[in-house]
């Protein structure tokens, strides 16, 4: 029999442990659950000075030319742009912390690129994730304001899929013009937001004669299994360093990325550009997060093909300073410069929840400001996803005036020509739910008609359970009200399309990006889980009334119930 005095004990050592499992366990003591020892007791090691790096000329940086082995027992600073050369591979431990130096020459941004033909192996765990930062974030514990953005570059993976890139009319490529134009030869570009020309920046393989005289092979075939590596549970923050507009580097840049790599489970907090961006390319995306960034949230262009399930974006809410910009969710390219080459760029993504900032006037380099903004001749399929928090829901740009199904008039004439598919989706507390160039003037009685009934698209002013606002201050990361993403019923998915069996898609029964049951799949390890700045990311079985944070509101649910049976 327990004693009155061993009961206390009991109750007590259970308060504890309530107190211990705060928000976000695996970024808070970060590596703890794999043996790494705390960030703040790491030996700081500068990558530069690191055996087998040698400088690129011309390249603000240089290669890694005997790969590396990065162990979490240290933090390693990216002084400038860090290249991972063909044949070699880098491998980053499971709670690693990898930091940018912030610089005011921005052709210098710090930045880590993959090469054509390299690997990086950044496979982390749920408890042990990998975080890329500034180095002005000491202490890498979600304290650092969210506010921040731009304070180093960012990663780069380039690699030799298919893209569209044509060098008659897309180049020449001129460094750092942000004109759109980025081939040198066709089917080879240069990374965007770079102000450089040199090999190791570019993507793709050279599939004609060299037009540009920049040395690439000719005639060579892309590989659209073409494998970079592995990222799995890493955490990308303040990054997108901007070399002017329209040329930033962005959280995750993929130029001609292979479907053979691997990216899952992977979070980019607080960039200043795009934050996660598709050069051509065929790789697949699974589990990946967007927050507070400032511009798209997931752009594609140059011929993109892959796949996608299970995206989350949040902006910034629109106080003063904490999101300037008016961009766009899904931004969709098929080329800037409409060449019509193929491939058509064509990603299939089903269950996204995608939720913007209200904002209403555009910014000097917008085109739109949309949950879906269509704009070159872009194809896809977009299924069942929730989109919130726009003044625009899904735009397609078009030459006012003309309805012909021609290569010149932009994507409405794919949406209704069916290979742009936009189906199965709910639209939430958005201005208009479908426009044309921005506006409904342009629109007919059977665009609603196919938008609303055919393609079972959904329009409301909120859903059970949901809410997109809430309020934070983005320099201190307190927040004192939260959204919550997950409608509660779920939202039904009856006529709908199949979901592929392909091996990479996951059949569920519900639109958005998570199920009205169960853990989310942010729980346990992300940035908003750490932050608790939505509701439903609870990071363990010790949040009991669900509001993201482990506290003794949970301790006073708990305390009736000790002792009790739980048959």
């Amino acid at each position: 029999m327990k004693t009155k005095t061993q009961m206390s004990k009991l109750v007590a050592g259970a308060a504890i442990v309530l107190a211990a499992n705060v928000p976000g366990y695996g970024q808070t003591n970060l590596g703890a659950a794999c043996g790494c020892p705390p960030v703040s007791a790491r030996t700081t090691v500068t990558v530069s000075s690191l055996p087998g790096f040698s400088v690129v000329a011309n390249a603000f940086g240089g290669e890694l030319t005997t790969g590396g082995n990065w162990t979490c027992d240290k933090t390693y600073v990216l002084d400038q742009k860090i290249y991972v050369p063909a044949g070699q591979v880098l491998n980053i431990q499971p709670g690693t912390v990898v930091k940018g130096v912030f610089t005011n020459s921005v052709q210098a941004a710090a930045a880590l690129i993959i090469e054509r033909g390299g690997k990086i192996i950044a496979a982390g765990t749920k408890d042990c994730p990998i975080v890329f930062t500034t180095v002005n974030d000491v202490n890498v514990d979600g304290t650092y304001g969210v506010i921040n953005r731009g304070q180093w570059g960012g990663i780069v993976i380039l690699g030799k899929a298919s893209n569209n890139l044509n060098f008659a009319l897309n180049g020449p490529f001129t460094a750092g013009s942000g004109n759109g134009k980025l081939a040198v030869c066709d089917g080879v570009g240069v990374v965007e937001g770079f102000a450089t020309n040199v090999p190791q920046d570019r993507f793709g393989v050279c599939t004609s004669a060299n037009a540009q005289g920049s040395g690439e092979a000719v005639s060579q075939t892309f590989d659209d299994n073409d494998n970079s590596g592995i990222m799995r549970y890493v955490s990308i923050r303040h990054a997108g360093a901007i070399l002017s507009v329209g040329s930033e580097i962005n959280g995750i840049t993929l130029g001609s990325v292979g479907r053979g790599t691997t990216l899952e489970n992977i979070e980019i907090v607080s960039c200043a550009d795009d934050n996660i961006e598709f050069f051509g390319g065929t790789v697949n995306i699974k589990y990946i997060t967007t927050l507070f960034g400032n511009d798209d949230m997931f752009d594609w262009d140059d011929g993109y093909t892959g796949k996608a399930q299970f995206l989350f974006g949040m902006k910034g809410d629109t106080q003063t300073g904490w999101s300037q910009d008016s961009d766009n969710g899904f931004e969709a390219d098929g080329d800037d410069q409409k060449t019509c080459a193929a491939p058509i760029s064509h990603p299939v993504i089903y269950n996204a929840t995608i939720i913007g900032n209200s904002k209403t006037v555009l910014n000097s380099d917008n085109s739109s400001i949309a949950g879906i903004n269509a704009k070159e001749l872009t194809e896809g399929e977009i299924y069942n996803s929730i989109f919130a928090n726009y003044k625009n829901g899904y735009n397609m740009i078009q030459a006012l005036g003309s309805r012909s199904v021609n290569c010149s008039v932009e994507t409405y004439n794919n949406w209704i020509n069916g290979s742009l598919k936009v189906k199965c989706n709910t639209f939430v507390g958005v201005t208009n739910p479908l426009t044309i160039a921005n506006n409904t003037t342009a629109l007919i009685a059977s665009d609603n008609t196919k938008f609303l009934t055919t393609d079972l698209n959904n329009v409301v002013s909120s859903l059970p359970g949901f809410t997109f606002t809430f309020t934070a201050n983005p320099t201190t990361n307190a927040w004192t009200a939260k959204n919550d993403v997950v409608p509660n019923p779920a939202l039904s998915i009856s006529g709908c399309p199949a979901y592929p069996v392909d091996g990479f898609f996951t059949t569920v029964t519900y639109r958005g990006a998570f199920a009205s049951t169960g853990a989310s799949w942010l729980s346990d390890w992300s940035y908003s889980a750490l932050l608790g700045s939505t509701l439903g990311t609870a990071p363990c079985a010790t949040d009991l009334n669900k509001d993201g944070v482990t506290n003794v509101t949970d301790f006073l649910i708990f305390l009736p119930a000790f002792n009790t049976s739980c048959q």
